[in-house]
């Protein structure tokens, strides 16, 4: 196992977190109207990027971490997938967009390296 204490040590959940918290706060402006479906599917794609990584910490082996590390990469993307839904609904500006996408992407790589790392473990 990786020599971390505490999950939340973890670079690439604390980035997840700032992900989560990003996205409550653009979907809690209003913006997205009665788009209750994809403000929920959002919500939770992104919340599931920091809890697959804490969730994953406590499996016992390396190899249970990594399938959960990756099951958060795979919310990453999917925060990725919905954030292009809200752009083209007009829920989100371009910048916003941007921001959240690339952060999206810091998060899944950081995640990955840790994957990558514990798997040459």
């Amino acid at each position: 196992m990786a020599s971390f204490k505490r999950f939340e040590d973890i670079e690439g959940w604390q980035l997840a977190r700032e992900l989560n918290q990003r996205v409550w706060e653009l979907i809690s402006t209003g913006r997205f109207g009665k788009d209750f479906a994809l403000c929920d599917q959002l919500n939770r794609s992104a919340g599931s990027t920091m809890d697959n990584v804490s969730e994953g910490f406590d499996g016992g082996s390396d190899a249970e971490f990594v399938r959960f590390l990756r099951y958060s990469q795979r919310s990453t993307c999917e925060v990725q997938s919905q954030l292009y839904r809200a752009l083209d609904r007009s829920h989100i500006t371009a910048n916003e967009f941007d921001e959240l996408h690339a952060l999206a992407g810091h998060v899944s790589s950081k995640v990955g390296a840790l994957i990558r790392y514990l798997s040459k473990s």
